[in-house]
C-alpha cells in the first residue's frame, strides 16, 4: 500500500469510527469501546508510525486532486506531509488513543459515553486533517470541526451552569479570532492565486505578497483564539469544565497546538513581515508570564494546568516569533506528551481524592500513597514541565531559549533583534514560575497533612497503564533528539552552556523557593487551629479583605468537590476537610494573588468594554423594533381593521336597503346636477 493511500486511511479511520460509534450508540453499545479505540490506535499505532517512518525526513510527499472547480481560486484535496507532519500525526493518534482507552474506566457509569468517545473520534480525526492538509480550505474544515466537537466536549456536564457557559465561551472567543482568520486566507490565496501550502509558499519565497503583515496579523488572530494566547485566551481555564480527558485531548495535542502548527506550517508567510514576529513576541511574552502568575493562585488543580498550557504555547510562540519553526514543533511534540499525562495523572488524582482543590488535598494525608502510579508519574511530568534535566521538557524548552538567545545577540537574521531580547527574558522568568507552580502543585497533592486520605484500592489499570506509556516520552524523548533531527529539517536541537544555566538556575530557584515556603506555610497552619479563642478573635478583627479571600478560597474547594465529575468517578463522596491550607502562592505572589487567582480580571475587563456595550445596543434594537417599527406594522394593521369594520357596517345583506341606499345616492346626484346647472345658467 502506498504512503498516500495509509495517509488518507489517518484521518479518515476515526472519522468512520465516529460516524459508526453516533450511529450505533444506542441500538448496540456493545460496539461503542471497539469503535472508539480500534480506529484510533489503528491510525496511531500503525499508519501514522508508518507513514512517518516512510518519509523519513526527507522530501515532503505532495499530492493533489481537484475537489471542486470555483472559477477563481481553485480547492484541492491535497495532501502535504513533511517532518513535522509526520511527528505531529502520531503525537496526535498516541495521545488520542490513551485518552479513549483511559475514559473507558474513567467515565465508565456515564449514559452519555456513546457520544463523548464518537465526537473524541471525530475531534481527533479533524486536528489529523490539519496536520497533513496541503490546501487552507481544507485545513479549515477541520479547524472548524474541532471547534464545535470543543463545544460538545466541554459541555459534556450540561446539566451544570458551569459547563453550559463554558462551552459557549471556548466557541464564541475561538469563533472571533476565526473572522479574521477567514479574511487572511482568503487574502493569502488572492495573493498567491491558490489555497495550495506549497505554491503561497512559492508565491512568499518569488517576494509575491502584496501586504504580508495585514495578512500575518489576521492569521494571527485565529492563532490567538484557537491556541489560547493573549488577548483571547481566557476561554480555555473555563473549559476545564468538561471530563478531564478531554481536557487531556484538546489541552495537550489537538486544539490548543492547531494554532502553533498552522504557524510552522506557515512560517516564512508570517516572517516577511518584521512588524508581524515583533507583535508575535510580545504576545508570547505576556502570555508565558501573565499565565504562569495565575498558575501560582489557582485552587483547582486542572485550572493549574489550563494556566500552565496557555504558558507553554507561548513558548511555542516564541520560538516561532524568532524564526525557528523546529524548536516550536520539539517543544509541541514533548509538551503533547507530559501534558496529557499531567491532566490523565489529574483524573486519578480527583478518582482518589474526591475534590479538585488543592487546599482540599493538602489537608489529605497519604494521597501518594493510595495512588502510587500516579504519584510517580506525574512527579515524572512535573519535571519534565519545569525543565529538569535529563526530562523531555528540559530539551525542548532549552530549544526555545537557543533560538531566542541566538536572535537576540544577532547571530540569527531570521527576526528583528527586539524580538528575540523579548523571549529570551521573559523565557527565562516564566521558566522560574513554572518550576514553581509545578512544585506548588506537587507538594500540595502529595505532601498534605491531615486526615488520611480516603482509600478506593486500586485504580483501574486503563487508567494507571496509560500514565506509565505516557512517562517514555516524558523521560526520553528529549535524549532522543538528535535521532529525529532529520524530521526537523536537519536542525541540531542540542541546549547551549548559557542558556542551561540560565533555565535551569531559574527552574531551581523557583522550586525551592516555594519549598522554603511551603515549610513555612505548613507549620502556620498546623499552629493556627491551636489558637483556639485567640484565632476566633483574631478573624473576627481581620480585614473585610482577608475574609473574603478566606471565604472565596473555602467556596471554591466546596465547588471543586461538588463537580458533576467528582460525583461521577468518585466511589463514595468525601466531605472537604476543614481547615487552612498550606499555600505557598499566597506568600510567593503577595497582594498579587487575589488578582493572579482571577485570571487578571480580564473577563471584568471584557464584560464592562464589549459584552455590556454588545448587550446596552442589543436592548436597544430590540426597544426600535418593538416601540418604534412594531407601531407602524401594528397601526397598518389597525387601520385596515378599522376600514374593514366600517366597510363591513354597510354590507348588512338586506336588498331592501341597498335599493334605498341606491334611490337615495341617485336623488342627491340628481339634485345636485340641478344645483349645478342653476349656478353656471346664472353665471
Amino acid at each position: 500500500m502506498s504512503t498516500t493511500t495509509l495517509a488518507v486511511l489517518v484521518p479518515l479511520l476515526p472519522f468512520l469510527g465516529a460516524v459508526a460509534g453516533l450511529l450505533l450508540g444506542r441500538t448496540a453499545p456493545g460496539f461503542v469501546r471497539p469503535l472508539a479505540i480500534l480506529p484510533t490506535l489503528a491510525a496511531a499505532a500503525v499508519l501514522a508510525v508508518t507513514v512517518a517512518v516512510r518519509q523519513g525526513g526527507g522530501q515532503p510527499i505532495s499530492t493533489a486532486t481537484e475537489l471542486t472547480p470555483t472559477g477563481s481560486v481553485p480547492i484541492d484535496l491535497s495532501l502535504y506531509i513533511d517532518g513535522f507532519a509526520a511527528l505531529v500525526a502520531v503525537l496526535v493518534g498516541v495521545v488520542a488513543t490513551c485518552v479513549q482507552l483511559y475514559s473507558t474506566a474513567y467515565l465508565r457509569d456515564d449514559p452519555r459515553y456513546p457520544s463523548y468517545a464518537a465526537l473524541v473520534s471525530l475531534f481527533t480525526s479533524a486536528m489529523l486533517l490539519v496536520v497533513y492538509s496541503g490546501d487552507l480550505m481544507v485545513l479549515l474544515v477541520g479547524w472548524e470541526v474541532m471547534g464545535i466537537c470543543s463545544y460538545f466536549l466541554v459541555g459534556h456536564y450540561w446539566e451544570t451552569e458551569a459547563a453550559r457557559s463554558a462551552s459557549l465561551k471556548a466557541f464564541l472567543v475561538t469563533k472571533l479570532g476565526d473572522v479574521p482568520f477567514l479574511i487572511g486566507l482568503f487574502a493569502l490565496a488572492t495573493d498567491a492565486g491558490s489555497f495550495r501550502i506549497t505554491k503561497i509558499l512559492g508565491t512568499v519565497a518569488a517576494g509575491g505578497l502584496d501586504h504580508p503583515t495585514l495578512v500575518a496579523l489576521l492569521l494571527l488572530a485565529g492563532v490567538a483564539g484557537k491556541s489560547a494566547q493573549f488577548p483571547l485566551h481566557t476561554w480555555l481555564p473555563d473549559a476545564m469544565a468538561g471530563p478531564t480527558p478531554v481536557s487531556a485531548l484538546i489541552h495537550a495535542a489537538t486544539m490548543v497546538a492547531a494554532g502553533v502548527y498552522f504557524i510552522a506550517r506557515l512560517l516564512p508567510v508570517f516572517a516577511a513581515s518584521a512588524a508581524a514576529l515583533v507583535v508575535m513576541a510580545v504576545m508570547a511574552a505576556v502570555t508565558m508570564v501573565g499565565s504562569a502568575l495565575a498558575a501560582l493562585a489557582q485552587d483547582d488543580i486542572k485550572r493549574v494546568l489550563a494556566y500552565s498550557t496557555i504558558g507553554q504555547l507561548a513558548y511555542m510562540t516564541g520560538a516561532l516569533a524568532v524564526g525557528d519553526r523546529g524548536a516550536a514543533v520539539f517543544h509541541l511534540l514533548s509538551h503533547g506528551a507530559f501534558k496529557a499525562l499531567l491532566f490523565l495523572g489529574a483524573g486519578v488524582i480527583i478518582h482518589a481524592a474526591g475534590t479538585n482543590s488543592l487546599a482540599a488535598m493538602s489537608r489529605m494525608d497519604g494521597l501518594a500513597k493510595r495512588i502510587p502510579d500516579a504519584f510517580w508519574t506525574m512527579t515524572i511530568a512535573l519535571l519534565a514541565l519545569a525543565a529538569i534535566p535529563p526530562f523531555a521538557g528540559f530539551f525542548s524548552k532549552e530549544a526555545v531559549l537557543v533560538a531566542a538567545e541566538q536572535t537576540a545577540t544577532g547571530h540569527s537574521d531570521l527576526a528583528p533583534v527586539a524580538a528575540g531580547w523579548l523571549v529570551l527574558i521573559a523565557g527565562v522568568l516564566t521558566a522560574l514560575l513554572t518550576a514553581a507552580y509545578a512544585a506548588r502543585l506537587w507538594l500540595m497533592a502529595f505532601r498534605g497533612r491531615g486526615a488520611a486520605a480516603p482509600d478506593h484500592g486500586k485504580e483501574p489499570f486503563a487508567m494507571t497503564g496509560v500514565l506509565w506509556l505516557l512517562a517514555v516520552p516524558s523521560v526520553a524523548f528529549g535524549l532522543a533528539a538528535d535521532s529525529v533531527a532529520d524530521w526537523f529539517d536537519g536542525r541540531a536541537l542540542t541546549p547551549t552552556v548559557a542558556t542551561s544555566v540560565l533555565g535551569t538556575g531559574a527552574a531551581v530557584i523557583g522550586a525551592m523557593l516555594t519549598y522554603a515556603l511551603w515549610q513555612r506555610a505548613t507549620v502556620k497552619a498546623a499552629t493556627a487551629p491551636a489558637a483556639g479563642p485567640a484565632r476566633s478573635a483574631a478573624a473576627a478583627e481581620q480585614p473585610a479583605a482577608v475574609a473574603a479571600t478566606v471565604s472565596a478560597a473555602t467556596a471554591a474547594a466546596e465547588s471543586a468537590a461538588e463537580t458533576p465529575e467528582v460525583a461521577e468517578v468518585t466511589h463514595e463522596h468525601p466531605a472537604v476537610p476543614a481547615g487552612p491550607a498550606a499555600d505557598p502562592g499566597r506568600a510567593l505572589l503577595g497582594p498579587l494573588h487575589r488578582h493572579a487567582a482571577d485570571g487578571f480580571h480580564l473577563d471584568a475587563v471584557y464584560d464592562r468594554l464589549f459584552v455590556r456595550p454588545v448587550r446596552g445596543a442589543a436592548g436597544l434594537v430590540r426597544f426600535l423594533d418593538r416601540e418604534v417599527v412594531d407601531t407602524y406594522v401594528r397601526g397598518a394593521g389597525s387601520g385596515t381593521r378599522l376600514l374593514g369594520s366600517l366597510v363591513r357596517r354597510a354590507q348588512t345583506g338586506n336588498v331592501q336597503s341597498y335599493l334605498s341606499a341606491l334611490l337615495a345616492g341617485a336623488v342627491v346626484l340628481a339634485i345636485a346636477t340641478a344645483v349645478l346647472a342653476n349656478v353656471n345658467a346664472g353665471s
